[in-house]
């Protein structure tokens, strides 16, 4: 058998994979993250276009995750696509010392579209290696060695992004990197300040964030990051002028600023990063998944000329074999200018604006398990809770087993419906593709409104 052959064999079995043979496979050999293996029945998908993704009984899914936050261009793109086919055939991989123009027209269109004065990008696999080499940045420019971040966050589950987050599951890796200090973020719809309105919640947050640098040592602290939209822990949008307050408290003592847009940034907040909407400039910015949608893994770090400047001289102690991988930035490239050719951040921005934002308020205005709804562009959370005037959560923080059934018979609900939700504690996402269509994402929020009759069931 040639090598040809051979392929199209291995092709072949794929494409004829039954769901009972991929279903046997997983559960026999693939040790899936997060999870008790033993508890957990991964649905088989065959395939997936634009909002869409089906299983193998044909059964249709409307894609409100993006996977995992992921997919803002959306399935199956077929300019993506192509150049990756493209790259592949011309030149599947290179060592990251040498140059290559994938990589260098990615890093050219990241940085053109990032804040004026951060021009450098450093490419990594994904969004918790570019944590953790922007806190190595931060580190080595300032010569300190303190890192504060917020609680209700998330950065990664490599060793020191782990250690940033702000949630349940840094528990088990702990005790982790050293220096990390974690502060309290505005969230006025559970203010950990007792605060009535934004603009308190504004006001008293960075009078916390600046007790925690006094009490720290500012003199001490390298960085400060956070998620300037908070994701996983609440879509969380800060209230107007908190992201420029923490700029100024970063200037008075020096200390870099890091934005984490790994699931902000690339048309998720109708904007090209989350920052953009505050007129806000970090020193470092994470990204990751919306640069090309996971097509193939990457990330990296948008790197200020001040901080690029620390490594003129000075060898930067980092790297990854995989950095800059030409697949990864050929797919960035043909992602990166889909959003320019077909409107996309700007379609995200007034799909916020004019249909789910408006629609989700309706829709919590008939719903009493329907705390809040809050977000921006295709980045919004509905707050589920027992009862609207305690504010009780329809489940407990960090819920799991019996604790969570509510939100367990949510989510099957939704899915029942061809709905795929996003869910975390006590809140479901509601967060398709960038390129969802307005009619689509009502489609979407009629089946969410359906599904939230059962979240009623277990209200007070």
């Amino acid at each position: 058998m040639t090598e040809l052959d051979e392929r199209t064999v291995i092709g072949a079995h794929l494409d004829g994979m039954s769901e009972q043979e991929v279903r046997r496979l997983d559960r026999s050999h693939v040790f899936h993250s997060w999870s008790a293996q033993g508890a957990i029945d991964p649905l088989p998908i065959a395939r997936a276009e634009g909002s869409y993704f089906w299983d193998y009984a044909g059964k249709r899914y409307l894609d409100f995750s993006s996977q995992l936050i992921n997919v803002n261009i959306g399935h199956q793109h077929p300019k993506v696509i192509a150049a990756i086919q493209e790259q592949a055939a011309r030149l599947i991989t290179v060592a990251p010392t040498f140059a290559n123009d994938a990589r260098s027209e990615a890093a050219r269109l990241i940085s053109e579209v990032a804040p004026d004065g951060l021009d450098s990008v450093f490419f990594t696999n994904g969004g918790a290696e570019a944590n953790e080499n922007a806190i190595r940045m931060a580190r080595l420019h300032t010569g300190r060695h303190k890192v504060l971040a917020t609680y209700r966050s998330y950065h990664g589950a490599t060793a020191g992004s782990i250690t940033l987050t702000g949630d349940p599951r840094r528990w088990p890796s702990e005790p982790g990197m050293a220096g990390v200090v974690h502060f309290w973020g505005p969230y006025t719809y559970r203010s950990a300040f007792h605060s009535e309105n934004d603009e308190q919640e504004c006001d008293r947050a960075l009078a916390h964030l600046r007790d925690t640098l006094m009490v720290e040592g500012a003199h001490t602290v390298a960085a400060i990051i956070l998620e300037p939209v908070v994701g996983t822990n609440g879509v969380l949008v800060p209230p107007d002028g908190y992201l420029a307050g923490v700029r100024r408290l970063c200037d008075e003592h020096g200390i870099v600023f890091i934005v984490d847009e790994v699931m902000a940034g690339f048309g998720r907040c109708g904007e090209w990063f989350a920052v953009d909407r505050w007129g806000v400039t970090p020193d470092l910015i994470t990204f990751a998944k919306g640069v090309n949608s996971g097509y193939v893994p990457l990330g990296g770090v948008i790197i200020s000329d001040a901080v690029a400047a620390t490594f003129l001289d000075r060898p930067f102690p980092g790297g990854l074999t995989y950095s800059g991988h030409p697949l990864a930035c050929a797919s960035a490239v043909a992602s990166l200018n889909a959003f320019h050719d077909e409107g996309i951040i700007e379609h995200a921005r007034t799909l916020g604006a004019e249909v789910i934002g408006p629609r989700l308020r309706e829709i919590a205005e008939r719903h009493p398990s329907v705390g809040e709804v809050r977000g921006l562009g295709v980045f919004w959370a509905v707050e589920l809770v027992r009862d609207r005037t305690t504010r009780e959560p329809l489940v407990p923080y960090n819920a799991t087993g019996a604790a969570a059934a509510p939100m367990t018979a949510f989510a099957a609900a939704c899915k029942e419906r061809g709905l795929w939700p996003f869910t975390h504690f006590n809140r479901t996402h509601v967060a398709p593709p960038c390129t969802t269509t307005a009619d689509e994402a009502r489609e979407g929020l009629d089946l969410l409104d359906q599904a939230l009759e059962t979240a009623d069931e277990f209200t007070s």
